[in-house]
C-alpha cells in the first residue's frame, strides 16, 4: 500500500516569513542610494520647490499645499514600488522565493511592510518640512496631515505592486503611471471643486482613492477638530490600499513569462 505524500501549502500570511521579507528588501534597498534619495527626498524638494513658485502668493501655497504633500509621496511610492518589485520578477527573484515554503501573501505584506516603513519616514520628512520649515498654514492638527500622507504613500506603495504583475519591463511599468496615476491626478479636485465637474466626470472621481486623500487633507486644512469626513476619507484609502494588496496577492505569478 502506498502512500502519496501532498505537499501543504504556506499558510496565506506567517508574521516572521512576512518580517524576513521585509528585511531582505530594505536590506538590497540600502545598496541602491539612487533609490532611497528619490523615495525621501523627491518629494521634499518638489514641496520646497512650490513654496517658492508661489513665493508672492502665500495663500496660494496654503491651498494646494496640503494636497500635494498626499499626492507627492503615492505618485513616488508608486512609481519606486513598480519598478523595484518587477526588477525581481525579471531577475527570477520572485520566483525562487515562491519555490521555497513561502505564501504569496507573505511575499506581498513583506513587500508592503519594507516600502511602508519608507514611506514612514518620507511621509515624516515632507510633512515637517511642509509645516515647520515652508510655513503651510493649516487649522487642523499637523499629526492628521502625516496619517493621510502615510495613508496616500501606502496606497501608491500598493498600486506600484499590483501593477507590476501586468508589466513585463521596467518600461511598460513608468507606462501604467499616465494610466493609473494621471486620471486620478486630474479628477482628484487639486485644480477645480469636484462638484463643478461634468457629472460623468463626477461620479468617476467618487471612486478614485486620490480623491478622498485630497478631500483628507482638505479638511485637515478648514477644521481644527477630525470631523466625520475626515475619518470617512482615511478610512476609504486605508480601505482601498488593503483592498489593492490583496488583488495584488491574487495575482502575483509562480512563473515569469
Amino acid at each position: 500500500m502506498t502512500t502519496t505524500i501532498t505537499p501543504t501549502r504556506p499558510r496565506v500570511l506567517t508574521p516572521a516569513r512576512t518580517t524576513a521579507t521585509a528585511t531582505r528588501v530594505l536590506r538590497q534597498l540600502t545598496h541602491d542610494p539612487r533609490t532611497i534619495a528619490l523615495l525621501i527626498l523627491i518629494p521634499c524638494v518638489m514641496l520646497f520647490l512650490l513654496r517658492y513658485v508661489f513665493d508672492g502668493s502665500p495663500r496660494t501655497f496654503d491651498s494646494i499645499g496640503a494636497s500635494l504633500l498626499g499626492i507627492f509621496p503615492l505618485i513616488t511610492m508608486f512609481l519606486v514600488t513598480s519598478i523595484a518589485t518587477l526588477r525581481e520578477r525579471t531577475s527570477g527573484t520572485l520566483e525562487r522565493l515562491l519555490a521555497m515554503p513561502l505564501g504569496k501573501g507573505d511575499l506581498i505584506a513583506g513587500y508592503a511592510l519594507a516600502f511602508g516603513t519608507l514611506a514612514i519616514i518620507q511621509s515624516a520628512l515632507a510633512t515637517g518640512l511642509a509645516v515647520w520649515f515652508l510655513g503651510l498654514d493649516v487649522t487642523g492638527s499637523p499629526w492628521l496631515l502625516l496619517l493621510v500622507a502615510l495613508l496616500d504613500a501606502l496606497l501608491g506603495t500598493a498600486l506600484g505592486l499590483f501593477v507590476s504583475a501586468f508589466a513585463a519591463s521596467e518600461f511598460q511599468a513608468v507606462q501604467f503611471m499616465p494610466a493609473v496615476i494621471f486620471p486620478q491626478l486630474l479628477l482628484c479636485g487639486l485644480f477645480t471643486p469636484r462638484d463643478t465637474m461634468h457629472p460623468a466626470l463626477e461620479a468617476i472621481s467618487d471612486v478614485l482613492p486620490m480623491s478622498y486623500a485630497v478631500d483628507g487633507m482638505n479638511e485637515v486644512l478648514r477644521h481644527t477638530d477630525m470631523t466625520a469626513t475626515f475619518v470617512r476619507d482615511t478610512l476609504i484609502v486605508a480601505g482601498c490600499a488593503l483592498l489593492v494588496l490583496v488583488l495584488g496577492a491574487a495575482t502575483l505569478r509562480r512563473r515569469t513569462a
